[in-house]
């Protein structure tokens, strides 16, 4: 039988799991999908994702790929067998074949993260494993505005965590925004009224270095509090130095909503 390639899309709440990547002694979403098709198919397979989430990092659009060769079930049915096989917090919402030479990495041409947080006095309890639970009084607006300042080609080392090894941290960022959700509670404070709610920050790019979008929201929200001023953005980009940034926001927060190619 012809050997295929199938390509996976992924939801998974990852608040239970040690990130994407495969660890000896640890549940890991990669780890979980292998055990499904592996145990479908009746033999190891190798499941290869196009990007590798921390420990409680989330996904909506998270995409692998395997190959078969020598299996007679059709394409058309893997989807319903391995979901069946799937913990209740990883889905596979969509599964195709693709080329041979289908480049799940290098093919890539932008991802957009997601991190939320809700500024509310009391915590969310319901949505507490996918977001930042920081009460407090934001400014959103110049949190976007600096947000702002990290959108082009940049050096982005000043933003990288010291374990990331890659040769250049040179990446495009497309999109860099902060907004509110829309959900809301008033809050009077003399004269003037405190916004407690979910606030989105969206960055999209062509790729990212590890903990790349966690250190910008934990600088993004420097400003939001006021203790940086909106500038101070460009001149840690600038600094291409990790200890310039501000600290690391909570990876529950995050979420890998998609990647296209």
């Amino acid at each position: 039988m012809a050997k295929r390639k199938i390509l996976l899309t992924i939801q998974y709440d990852g608040s239970d799991y040690h990130g994407w990547q495969v660890q000896p002694g640890s549940s890991t979403v990669q780890g979980q999908l292998i055990s499904a098709i592996s145990s479908l198919i009746g033999k190891e397979v190798s499941v290869r994702g196009a990007s590798r989430t921390d420990a409680g990092v989330s996904a909506l659009g998270q995409l692998a790929v395997f190959e078969i060769d020598d299996c007679p079930i059709p394409t058309g049915n893997f989807k319903k067998a391995i979901n069946d096989r799937l913990p209740d917090d990883i889905v596979i919402t969509e599964l195709k074949e693709v080329p041979l030479d289908f480049d799940l990495i290098g093919s890539v041409k932008n991802k957009l993260y997601r991190y939320t947080i809700y500024t509310g006095p009391t915590r969310p309890v319901l949505d507490i494993k996918h977001l930042w639970h920081l009460p407090a009084d934001l400014d959103v607006e110049a949190m976007d505005k600096a947000a702002k300042h990290l959108v082009g080609k940049h050096d982005f080392k000043s933003f990288a965590s010291a374990k990331d090894a890659r040769e250049s941290s040179i990446r495009t960022i497309f999109r860099c925004d902060v907004s509110l959700s829309g959900k809301r509670q008033f809050l009077n404070h003399g004269s003037r009224t405190t916004n407690h709610e979910y606030i989105f920050i969206n960055v999209e790019g062509d790729g990212f270095l590890y903990n790349m979008v966690r250190n910008i929201v934990g600088s993004l929200v420097e400003v939001g509090t006021g203790r940086w001023e909106e500038s101070k953005i460009k001149e840690v980009l600038e600094a291409n130095d990790r200890t310039a940034a501000g600290p690391i926001a909570p990876p529950q927060g995050l979420c890998l909503i998609w990647i296209k190619y």
